[in-house]
């Protein structure tokens, strides 16, 4: 089990399609929730910030292993969410993975996640 958090920046004067991109997914919600089986990601949720004159994506997941990755899917959500990431995202930009320290799940999520999820905290 992994639990992600990446900071991406997002490259200048593209806000506007980064905006054209999350209503792009908001709208197609169906089939994004249906790719979402086969890379096995329980959640996956994007926020966004501007700090110091940069915008940054900000993708939160929790992903069970054994799933495609997005780059191998044939989905077309899955190709048009990537073409929006190859127009928006600053590739020079090294992402930043925060590590997670603390996983705060009810039990019924817990027992679903298994002890995979204790060994990624310590």
């Amino acid at each position: 089990m992994d639990i992600e958090l990446s900071r991406f920046r997002v490259l200048p004067g593209k806000m506007a399609v980064v905006e054209q991109w999350l209503a792009f997914l908001n709208e197609n919600m169906d089939a994004v929730v249906q790719t979402l089986e086969g890379e096995n990601m329980l959640v996956e949720t994007i926020f966004h910030e501007h700090l110091d004159g940069s915008d940054f994506l900000y993708w939160f997941s929790i992903q069970g292993q054994g799933g495609i990755d997005v780059q191998e899917s044939e989905h077309w959500v899955d190709k048009k969410h990537l073409e929006y990431w190859r127009e928006c995202i600053d590739e020079s930009y090294t992402n930043v993975d925060l590590k997670p320290r603390v996983a705060m799940l009810p039990e019924t999520v817990r027992t679903h996640l298994g002890s995979s999820l204790r060994t990624q905290m310590e």
